[in-house]
């Protein structure tokens, strides 16, 4: 007997108490775990395919071998039942399903509706300020590009409410004009109001009406013989004028959407997503959803459209390079979403798909890209495996680092690198908490691997996977230690490499130690860069987790130190005025304004810092 004969096996008991209704089924393994979720417009007839076909794609023989229970869950129509399926998928990510990859929420630029002096910022996640949000951006670098434009041309201020509020002076954006100084009231609220308006148009895609406006106020302003203010329309032209002629050509003229296209190659795919806004392309971005090699363009395009805007705004147009199955379900179910109506087209011709031709392109080179990287990572892992004769062949490796500074702040550090580069999502740091370990880089490194290994070993894989590498920033002392830790935990066949800096410390000179032997590379060894890479890599890693723990205890400290100053005025304080150091530089007066902070603690707070 096949082994998806069991699977089969499994859907036939359960065929009979299934409702002929749409909804979404799970195929569970064992161990629980979700192997497959699916969506069906009628479940009893989508679950007997599985049982009456006989051959499947080996992916769904390998899915039915592994089927050892299956869930239902029903939903009023098909159109739930996709968003369901949508949303299991990205919460669970079954092995196999089509699943989207590296997926994050996109950078917002923000302009405050309530304040009076309205601030620009770039937002990521919830909108749930009153005002007006500019996006979505595909990269911060884009968004802030934007927001230093909105600075040089309406000088707009970013500065947080708290050091908004105790500013004496103009900051130095002031200087090199990119803030018109609201904080020291060098310009009225009128004036002010009027560069916020004409900033939302500007990235509501009116620079031209805006360009009108500002020609008319500078004639103006020139007849009243007020040239310093005509040479501040003058200068916000020229801005503008600049700004289009680099801006990227909208040539099919797209108002709001979304140009999506797909290349595979060698069983993977890319998938480029170019952003159309106030008829700006603001940016693309590739993805790299995981999928079998055998599936289809038009399968793996369905599952991303609807992962990808799950938890996102969707435009009035989806412009795609594939024609879809379900194409009139998902316009269906995304109109539902957004209360708009949506509509998914495959441009054939014309100016839209010169553009969709050009997303295509930046898939095609994205992905060939992807493979040569993933090819050379290949070749470096067996240049590792070939040097130290490991036993296992790499695919994962997870580097570990330390930082403090005279023990205070301690942190352990660790990275991940895989056959597609750095892993960020599996970096982790690690607040050292044993007593005494703070300056001993033998017991802190203890620590880290211990607790590293112990969820991994507990939870059994639902933390962390183990590697088949582990990378060690030490001598024979610390893989000494690594050692212990690691047969403490059963882990004999895990390899484990320890890398010291040579007697100078200079780069190329170091020592490898690994299985008790030494080991050397010459200079310009290609495997030797690499490992110096994935070093390097922990430790600015460990660096920057340091540092950013010492500026928080620095800032917290600073409040703690004051007798009668608890919890809640301390949040009050700082929620007040935005930070420690705002606190610092406010006066007696401002203090005692705070909700809670009496005159008497107002004074201590004050004499606290100015005695």
């Amino acid at each position: 007997m096949k082994s998806s004969e069991l699977g089969k096996e499994v859907i036939k008991k359960e065929l009979p108490l299934i409702p002929k209704s749409p909804g979404v089924y799970r195929m569970l393994n064992h161990k629980d775990d979700i192997l497959y979720v699916g969506k069906a417009k009628n479940l009893p007839n989508r679950l007997k395919n599985y049982v009456a076909e006989k051959n499947h794609i080996i992916r769904t023989e390998r899915m039915l071998s592994q089927t050892f229970k299956i869930e239902i869950t029903t939903t009023a129509n098909e159109s739930e039942a996709l968003l369901l399926e949508a949303n299991l998928i990205k919460k669970y990510k079954p092995k196999f399903n089509i699943l989207l990859k590296d997926d994050k929420s996109f950078p917002f630029i923000f302009i405050g509706e309530k304040e009076q002096w309205a601030r620009v910022t770039k937002h990521r996640g919830k909108k749930d300020k009153e005002g007006f949000y500019f996006g979505p951006f595909a990269s911060a670098g884009t968004a802030n590009w934007t927001i230093k434009m909105l600075q040089k041309i309406f000088q707009l201020r970013v500065c947080d409410d708290g050091t908004f509020k105790n500013r004496k002076r103009p900051c130095i954006l002031y200087q090199i004009k990119r803030c018109s100084g609201p904080c020291v009231d060098y310009i009225n609220k009128t004036e002010y109001k009027k560069s916020v308006d004409q900033a939302i148009l500007f990235v509501s895609g009116k620079s031209r009406e805006i360009q009108k406006n500002l020609s008319k106020e500078m004639e103006v302003a020139s007849d009243k013989l007020d040239f310093e203010k005509a040479s501040i329309f003058r200068d916000r032209i020229k801005s503008l004028n600049i700004i289009q002629s680099s801006q990227r050509i909208n040539e099919a003229n797209l108002v709001d959407a979304d140009v999506i296209a797909a290349y595979k190659e060698s069983g993977k795919t890319c998938i480029q997503v170019f952003f159309y806004r106030s008829k700006q392309n603001w940016g693309n971005q590739g993805y790299f959803p995981k999928h079998d090699p055998e599936q289809n363009i038009s399968e793996i395009m369905s599952y991303f459209l609807m992962q990808f805007y799950e938890n996102k705004s969707v435009p009035k147009l989806v412009i795609i390079n594939t024609e879809i199955k379900d194409k009139k379900l998902i316009e269906e179910t995304l109109s539902k979403k957004e209360g708009n109506n949506i509509s998914i087209n495959t441009a054939k011709k014309g100016t839209k798909a010169k553009v969709l031709a050009m997303a295509e392109k930046n898939a095609k080179e994205s992905l060939n890209r992807k493979l040569y990287e993933t090819n050379n990572n290949k070749n470096l892992f067996e240049g590792i495996f070939k040097k130290f004769n490991l036993k296992n062949n790499l695919s994962l490796v997870e580097v570990y680092d330390n930082s403090h500074i005279q023990g205070t702040n301690s942190v352990g550090a660790m990275v991940a690198f895989g056959e597609e580069g750095f892993i960020k999502k599996r970096y982790r740091k690690f607040d050292i908490k044993t007593k005494g370990a703070e300056q001993d880089d033998f017991a802190m490194l203890k620590e880290v691997l211990t607790r590293r290994f112990k969820r991994t070993m507990l939870e059994k894989g639902n933390y962390l996977t183990l590697p088949d590498l582990i990378l060690i920033d030490g001598g024979k002392g610390q893989y000494s230690v690594a050692k212990e830790v690691l047969d403490e935990f059963g882990l004999y066949d895990l390899s484990m490499i320890a890398i010291a800096k040579g007697k100078d410390r200079n780069s190329g000179n170091e020592t490898f130690f690994y299985d008790g032997k030494s080991y050397k590379f010459e200079k310009n060894d290609p495997t030797l860069f690499f490992m110096q890479r994935l070093r390097d890599e922990a430790h600015r890693f460990a660096i920057t987790s340091h540092r950013a723990k010492r500026a928080k205890g620095i800032r917290k400290s600073m409040l703690d130190q004051i007798d009668g100053i608890g919890s809640i005025r301390k949040r009050a304080l700082l929620n007040h005025f935005g930070s420690a150091r705002a606190v610092e530089s406010a006066s007696f007066d401002e203090i005692k304004t705070v909700e809670g902070v009496e005159e008497k603690v107002a004074k201590k707070i004050y004499n606290f810092f100015h005695e």
